[in-house]
């Protein structure tokens, strides 16, 4: 079976995007470029940027879906992002699957902190 190893967003700036998640994950790229950057994450998975203007075949619109994070306090994740000013589409709330909050990044992509039900 094949194994995920690189999820890739399509970004408008790939510096601005990778300070973003830089900061955010508090991991450096491990590659970057104008074109692409990649920020190693756990498990051997990385977060590749890639420049819209650049993605082979072209990117039609964009699709839903999000990254989501695990935490251990989405309430003091919402305060520390919103201290950022990071565009807060759902404050803290509590769903089925446990307690959440949504931000965007630079380029609209969908970024949710959520403590599973079962912490």
């Amino acid at each position: 079976m094949a194994e995920p190893s690189l999820i890739i967003l399509y970004v408008d700036d790939v510096a601005r995007s990778a300070a973003f998640y830089e900061s955010l994950l508090g991991t450096s790229p491990a590659e970057a470029s104008p074109g692409f950057a990649m920020i190693p994450l756990r498990g051997g998975l990385g977060l590749g940027l890639w420049a819209r203007d650049g993605v082979a075949p072209a990117a039609g619109p964009a699709g839903g879906g999000e990254l989501a994070f695990t935490v251990t306090d989405v309430d003091a994740t919402h305060a520390a992002w919103a201290s950022r000013g990071l565009p807060i589409v759902q404050a803290p709330t509590t769903m089925d699957f446990g307690r959440c909050c949504v931000a965007l990044d630079p380029d609209g992509h969908r970024v949710r902190a959520y403590r599973p039900a079962a912490m």
